[in-house]
């Protein structure tokens, strides 16, 4: 590479690193899985337990993905380690569907969801609807992220910063100012049997939901300064920032409210119920706790919204400089130094997805295979370390080697939980998988040097 030919620049610092974990792992999950969980186990004590395993089991996954962002400091994430340790057939058909779903469908997913927050919250009419604000905070952050990565950073810090902020406000509300708050909520009225694991399984896979987006920080690796040292401090930080405030959350619920009122608040067996964190903001705030928790969903989902937008567009940027991808996407601006026209597909093919409401739907169909390629990117550290023995590793993933296999095994039996209970969303998401293959054979034909 030439000296004057535009390349990705390390302008992301530990601040923003850190703030990418949290803010795009924090969403909207938080506010309503309490009660789906609670519905499934029952107690106070067994929602926690489930969320505490649910973190740890994502941060052993994410320390481990630390130690193969400092092997391979690269844009990409996922696809690069595993063109590195399987081929490049598996890599693209990672990349295949995050490409298609997997980035561009939480992009949605977040548009939607704060365009439906937001109109809690302002009596505005606008042409069109939700979609409309769906595809205008898509819009706007998405031309955001066009500007400088360390601009794209900035932003991100600033809105992690603000949606904690509420988040601690929230907690101390609950806690000390709630109308009815009581620690006999955490004390079940009859002895209630454990569910089962099957029961405890379902709660943590809920909860997992909401720790999602952990791995989207390497996708952003070759923009990080300091890879070495920020990538394994900001994701450890980030997940221990995260599961903290996870904790307290729930906690901060069950003492505002009776576990009964939280099992009976938003899930999908009470879809016109409220969201359980509007439930406990009203303990404090009466009326005015559904204006605040409507302000707070609209911020946490803009913000992971837009972590979701600056590490998303890295990964088919990365096929594309592999010729896996139309060139096109490859890209970089030459006074920004990003990836604008893979930035600009993702955003254009995101407000596609969220005008179409398909986005959910489609997620479910993927989720399977999401899980997959987090057990295959995870087993491939125990690639590299035969493969590459002497490679210099100055942060080596924690626990090694018996908390990734942990991790190795709680993946195989989610996998195996999700395809019996969603076999058909699973049949869906082999299709769509293997949809890509062809196109794989095509790319490497030579077609994957065409512009557009």
């Amino acid at each position: 590479m030439s000296n004057t030919e535009p390349h990705l620049e390390r302008r992301l610092g530990l601040t923003d690193s850190t703030s990418l974990v949290i803010g795009t792992i924090i969403g909207t999950g938080i506010f309503f899985k309490a009660a789906i969980m609670t519905q499934e186990v029952g107690t106070p004590a067994l929602v926690l337990w489930a969320w505490i395993a649910a973190g740890i089991l994502s941060l052993t996954g994410a320390l481990a993905y630390a130690e193969l962002g400092i092997l391979f400091p690269h844009a990409g994430g996922d696809y690069v380690y595993l063109r590195h340790a399987y081929g490049e057939l598996p890599a693209f058909l990672y990349g295949w569907q995050r490409f298609w779903i997997g980035s561009p469908g939480s992009i949605a997913a977040f548009g939607v969801g704060a365009a439906s927050f937001a109109a809690q919250l302002f009596d505005v009419k606008v042409i069109g609807g939700q979609p409309t604000v769906a595809i205008a905070l898509i819009g706007i952050f998405t031309l955001l992220n066009c500007l400088t990565v360390s601009f794209g950073g900035h932003l991100q810090s600033g809105m992690t910063i603000l949606k904690v902020m509420m988040m601690i406000f929230l907690f101390g509300g609950l806690f000390f100012f709630s109308s009815h708050g009581s620690f006999h909520h955490f004390t079940p009225e009859t002895h209630s049997a454990f569910p089962g694991w099957s029961a405890f399984s379902a709660a943590m896979l809920a909860a997992l939901w909401a720790y999602d987006g952990w791995n989207n920080l390497p996708m952003v690796a070759g923009e990080i300064k300091n890879p070495s040292r920020n990538i394994p401090m900001a994701l450890g930080l980030g997940m221990v920032v995260v599961i903290f405030i996870y904790g307290i959350m729930n906690v901060g619920y069950f003492f505002a409210i009776p576990t009964q009122e939280i099992a009976q608040a938003y899930s999908k067996l009470n879809p016109q119920s409220l969201p359980v964190a509007t439930v406990a903001a009203k303990s404090f705030l009466g009326e005015n706790g559904v204006w605040f928790l409507s302000l707070a969903l609209v911020l946490s989902a803009v913000g992971a919204m837009n972590g979701s937008i600056l590490t998303g567009a890295r990964v088919p940027f990365a096929m594309a400089k592999d010729n896996l991808f139309p060139k096109a996407l490859a890209k970089i601006h030459p006074r920004t130094h990003v990836p604008m026209v893979s930035i600009l597909v993702q955003g254009v093919w995101s407000c596609v997805l969220a005008l179409s409401g398909t986005f959910d739907q489609l997620t479910d169909y993927v989720i399977f295979w999401a899980w997959v390629f987090y057990a295959l990117t995870t087993f491939s550290l125990f690639i590299f370390r035969k493969r590459l023995p002497a490679a210099d590793r100055p942060y080596k993933a924690f626990g090694y080697p018996w908390l990734p296999a942990i991790f190795l095994l709680a993946a195989v039996a989610l996998l195996v939980n999700t395809f019996l209970s969603s076999p058909r969303d699973t049949l869906w998401g082999v299709l769509i998988l293997i949809s890509g293959i062809p196109f794989y054979y095509w790319f490497k034909r030579g077609s994957g040097k065409v512009s557009f």
